[in-house]
């Protein structure tokens, strides 16, 4: 193996990291908030790189219509709730929001999407048709189960990425799709062609890190999420209400997900069931952090990219198989570190 071969395989692999970074952060973040494993964050990735394709060529995105009935559903398990409760009819006011934004979008999206729009336009409908789909389906799987056993929970959550991929196949078909780059700029450093798509993932990265950080630090609802991931219970004491926290970081996650999705897109094909396989490798960088620490996650993603890159050029038929077994070492050590034993 030349240092030229090292150089490309280890560009390759922190591109590859970038995302499996930003899949791991969100996976630590909403396991923090809601203890819930969230496995279906990897589908964000294939919803907004699959929409966005489709709104390039001219057609209306099935994921519309999936978020049309799912803010339908979520609004009428709201209602139903607020009536058992009597609450006052201006709570009724959030629902109504929500079913009104379905609305506008779809509206907006059966108007636009044959124009063919511009490629930023496509990208700003896309966040607005997919992030949404992280709240509703939090609202409707998991807060009527927020009190269950974290096993129960993840179950949920695989039951959820089952009926995802599905939807996602009945909406886009089993055909993969790649999107053009947001840009063509390329410039080469020694033998290494390095490529603005590829520094707009590395940059994402690294902005969406440092965003992060300021919000859990600067801000009143990064507090309230920071208080809800170290104790449910004393914040629930001092009145911050858990359920808005657990929307508030899938909404998060959903966002990192789908710009994910939007951004590697032009670097290989999306399948309807590519963001599961992504997911997971950002849920292996998430185990070697313990599901806790956020610089611990950017790490082991920054290894699982690296493994990957070099077992492709060593042994590409076992690439897949080596990177998931670095999660057998990791919970032995894990296992064999912890000094008690107890349900999480």
């Amino acid at each position: 193996m030349t240092p030229e071969i090292v150089l490309l395989l280890a560009q390759d692999g922190l591109v590859n990291a970038a995302i499996y970074a930003l899949m791991a952060i969100a996976i630590v973040l909403v396991y923090a908030v809601t203890r819930i494993v969230f496995v279906p964050q990897g589908q964000f990735v294939s919803y907004g790189a699959l929409t966005l394709s489709t709104l390039l060529a001219g057609r209306v995105p099935g994921t519309i219509w999936i978020l049309v009935v799912g803010v339908i559903w979520m609004a009428l398990l709201d209602i139903r709730g607020l009536v058992r409760r009597r609450a006052a009819r201006k709570a009724m006011l959030r629902p109504a929001l929500w079913v009104v934004y379905a609305g506008v979008v779809a509206g907006l999206t059966v108007v636009a999407a044959p124009m063919k729009l511009p490629q930023g336009y496509a990208i700003a409908l896309t966040m607005a048709i997919v992030v949404p789909l992280g709240p509703v389906s939090y609202r409707i799987v998991f807060e009527p189960i927020a009190s269950a056993s974290v096993l129960l929970l993840l179950i949920a959550a695989v039951a959820l990425d089952l009926v995802a991929t599905g939807l996602c196949l009945l909406a886009f078909g089993a055909e993969g799709t790649g999107n053009p780059p947001i840009s063509d700029f390329s410039f080469e450093v020694g033998e290494m062609l390095i490529t603005a798509q590829s520094l707009f993932v590395l940059g994402a990265a690294i902005v969406t890190s440092f965003l992060l950080w300021l919000f859990f630090e600067k801000t009143l609802s990064g507090l309230a999420l920071k208080a809800t991931a170290i104790n449910r219970l004393g914040a629930k004491l001092v009145g911050i209400r858990t359920s808005n926290a657990g929307r508030l970081s899938v909404i998060i996650a959903a966002w990192i997900g789908t710009a994910s999705g939007i951004l590697v897109s032009p670097l290989t094909t999306i399948y309807f069931n590519t963001g599961f396989l992504i997911g997971l490798k950002g849920f292996v960088a998430a185990i070697i952090a313990g599901l806790a620490s956020y610089p611990l996650a950017i790490v082991g993603a920054i290894i699982v990219g690296l493994l990957e890159a070099f077992s492709s050029f060593w042994a590409s038929a076992y690439k897949e198989i080596i990177v998931f077994t670095l999660i057998i070492p990791v919970l032995l050590w894990r296992s064999l570190g912890a000094r008690d034993l107890d349900e999480e």
